[in-house]
């Protein structure tokens, strides 16, 4: 994840890597999407995408390390194009992960990684983002959630 949308931090990034060799990097910065996206092309990568639960635990601990305890929300490489609709039924509701370097990423994902905090809405008309919002939770997993 490339991007946070708070007040400027300190500059800093952290690394985590899946033994599979999947990595994420969190950059904090307060940008747009398109500024998050040109970040990460700067970097040689792309927005995070995740296709599983172990990715997702990596990143939620990544996000809580480089973000500290106060809730966030940092921007992935989940967009819904103009010419999609919103699909209530599946996980990603008509998201679709942004590949690498205009590819494509994997868009099945597990029904676990289908929460959204508010559901987005329903166009099948207007480019959405959304981001991965985290927010500690006393002794327990954090809450996390999909945010448009």
């Amino acid at each position: 994840a490339c991007a946070l949308g708070r007040s400027p931090p300190p500059p800093r990034a952290a690394v985590r890597c899946l033994s599979a060799g999947a990595c994420f990097s969190a950059h904090l910065a307060n940008v747009s999407y398109a500024e998050a996206r040109g970040a990460c092309d700067q970097r040689q990568g792309s927005l995070a995408w995740v296709s599983g639960k172990p990715e997702l635990d990596l990143l939620l601990e990544l996000l809580a390390d480089a973000a500290g305890p106060a809730p966030a929300v940092f921007w992935v490489g989940l967009k819904r194009n103009a010419s999609a609709c919103t699909h209530n039924e599946q996980p990603l509701r008509g998201f679709s992960w942004e590949g690498v370097g205009g590819g494509t990423a994997p868009q099945e994902v597990p029904t676990e990684l289908g929460r959204w905090l508010q559901e987005p809405l329903r166009s099948c008309l207007t480019a959405r983002c959304a981001g991965l919002h985290r927010a500690p939770v006393p002794d327990d997993d954090p809450e996390w959630g999909w945010k448009e």
